[in-house]
C-alpha cells in the first residue's frame, strides 16, 4: 500500500508554515485533525503529514477489524517471511537522491518550544551489525546539516551499538521517513528475543497485500522499504553528545543525557515526497506505542480466558493503562484477567476489564460499566511495590509504582438482563 495511499482522504494545507512550533499550532487549531502540508517554509519541495496513524485509519487501509488486527499482529510474530529485493529501478525511495546532505532542508519538526530542538520522531533506523538487523524507533535531535543526537533506550539496538563501541565500530544504518505502515507497527514492536522486525513486517504484508514486503539494497548495504517517501543512509558512530530535553508520550519533559551521534551521508526521497512529521505525546505517538503491544496483553488473557479486545488507552497514554474485553466464563474470569493483563504486558499501571457490550475504545461507556457493573470493594486488585515503567514519572526513586485493576464485567452465573445496557 505504502504510506501516502493512508492518506487519500486527509486535509490538505496550502499557507505557508514553519517547521518552529507552527506545525503544532496548526494542528491544535483543527483539532488535530489529519493532514498534509504543502507549503513548509524550511523546506521547499517537501510536504509533511501529522496525524495520520491512529488505530481506525490502520484497520480501514487494512480492511480489518481491531480485534482482527490484534491478531494478525501476533501472527505476524510468529510467523515472519523473508522480505524480496528489488532492483533501484523499481524503487520509489530512490527517486531523487542528494550526496550533498543538509537535514536541515527536511521539514523535521521543533513542535514543543520545551524540546531541546528539532526532532525526528516517526522516523525508523534500520541497523546491520554482528549478523542481526534491528528496526526500531527512536527519536533524533538534530544538531547540525549533517548530525542528529538520538536517544538508545535499553533494547536490541542498544545491545548492538554497546557492543560496536567496544569494538571500536561504527554501525551502518538506514533512517527511514513515511514507510509502508507495516514497517511502522513491526518497528514498534517488542520481543522478548531480538526478530528481524522486517521479516515481522513482510509477514504482516503478505497477509494484507498477498506479496512479501519489497526491499531495495542502498550503497551502504542497508535494505529498506522500496517505496518509503524517504531512506537516509547513515552511521551510528562512536561519538556522543547530548540530547534533550523532550516531550515524551505521557507530555512530560524528558531530560537531558549524552547519547550516541548519527552522521548522515545521503537522502533518498520519493519525488513530492511527504515527511511523517509526528507530534510527540499525540494520538499517532501513543498509537504507534500501544497497538503493538496489545497482541501481547491478549495472548496472556487468552491464557486464563476468551479475550476479544485489547486497548491502551489514550488517557494511559498508549502504554500506562489498557482496556480488555473478555467473554466470563465464571466469576472470577474478570479477576484473572487483570492479572494475566498485567503480566503481559508489566509497564502498565491501570487495566479495566468489560464485557463484549463494552466499546474499548470509549471511556464514556467504560466509565458506564465501571458505574454499573463494578463494586470498588470486592472487584478491585491492587497491587503494591511493583517495578514501574520508565515512562511514569510518579514512580518512586527506585522506579517502584503500585497498580490496579478493576473488573467491571458482569457475572455470568447470575442472570442481568434487566440490567444490561439498552443504549
Amino acid at each position: 500500500m505504502g504510506f501516502r495511499e493512508m492518506l487519500r482522504d486527509v486535509q490538505v494545507v496550502d499557507e505557508l508554515v514553519s517547521v518552529r512550533h507552527e506545525m503544532l499550532e496548526l494542528s491544535k487549531a483543527s483539532g488535530h485533525q489529519p493532514m498534509i502540508l504543502t507549503n513548509v517554509k524550511e523546506a521547499p519541495g517537501h510536504r509533511a503529514a501529522l496525524n495520520v496513524v491512529d488505530r481506525q485509519r490502520l484497520c480501514e487501509s487494512f480492511g480489518v477489524k481491531p480485534g482482527e488486527l490484534i491478531d494478525i499482529l501476533a501472527w505476524a510474530m510468529m510467523n515472519p517471511t523473508d522480505p524480496v529485493i528489488v532492483g533501484g529501478g523499481e524503487a520509489p525511495v530512490l527517486e531523487n537522491t542528494t550526496e550533498r546532505v543538509d537535514l536541515s532542508a527536511l521539514p523535521i519538526p521543533w513542535h514543543y518550544p520545551e524540546d531541546g530542538g528539532r526532532y525526528q520522531s516517526a522516523s525508523v533506523i534500520i541497523a546491520q551489525y554482528g549478523g542481526a538487523r534491528n528496526a526500531s524507533f527512536h527519536r533524533q535531535l538534530l544538531r547540525d546539516p549533517t548530525h542528529t543526537v538520538s536517544r538508545f533506550v535499553p533494547r536490541h539496538l542498544r545491545t548492538m551499538t554497546d557492543m560496536a563501541i567496544d569494538s571500536g565500530d561504527e554501525i551502518p544504518i538506514a533512517v527511514v521517513n513515511g514507510p509502508d505502515p507495516v514497517l511502522l507497527l513491526a518497528g514498534a514492536m517488542s520481543f522478548d528475543e531480538p526478530l528481524d522486525e522486517l521479516r515481522v513486517a513482510s509477514a504482516l504484508h503478505q497477509r494484507f497485500y498477498g506479496r512479501p514486503l519489497a526491499l531495495v539494497e542502498l550503497s551502504n548495504g542497508v535494505a529498506v522499504p522500496a517505496d518509503s517517501e524517504y531512506a537516509m543512509e547513515a552511521r551510528i558512530t562512536l561519538q556522543t553528545d547530548q540530547e534533550g530535553p523532550y516531550v515524551d508520550v505521557t507530555g512530560t519533559l524528558d531530560g537531558v543525557r549524552l547519547e550516541p551521534v548519527i552522521e548522515y551521508d545521503a537522502v533518498h526521497h520519493r519525488d513530492a515526497p511527504i515527511f511523517h512529521a509526528l507530534i510527540p505525546a499525540g494520538l499517532e505517538h501513543k498509537t504507534l506505542m500501544g497497538m503493538p503491544r496489545a497482541p501481547t496483553i491478549k495472548a496472556a488473557v487468552s491464557e486464563v480466558v476468551t479475550c476479544t479486545d485489547v486497548y491502551l488507552t489514550e488517557g494511559g497514554c498508549g502504554w500506562l493503562s489498557s482496556v480488555v474485553q473478555i467473554v466470563p466464563g465464571k466469576k472470577d474470569d474478570g479477576i484473572k484477567a487483570i492479572h494475566a493483563a498485567l503480566d503481559g504486558h508489566r509497564s502498565m499501571k491501570q487495566v479495566i476489564v468489560v464485557d463484549e457490550d463494552i466499546d474499548v475504545t470509549d471511556p464514556a461507556r467504560v466509565e458506564w460499566a465501571l458505574m454499573t457493573r463494578w463494586q470498588p470493594d470486592k472487584d478491585t486488585v491492587i497491587l503494591s511495590g511493583q517495578k514501574g515503567s520508565s515512562l511514569d514519572p510518579s514512580r518512586d526513586k527506585d522506579g517502584i509504582t503500585s497498580k490496579i485493576g478493576m473488573d467491571a464485567t458482569l457475572d455470568p452465573s447470575i442472570d442481568h438482563s434487566p440490567f444490561k445496557s439498552v443504549l
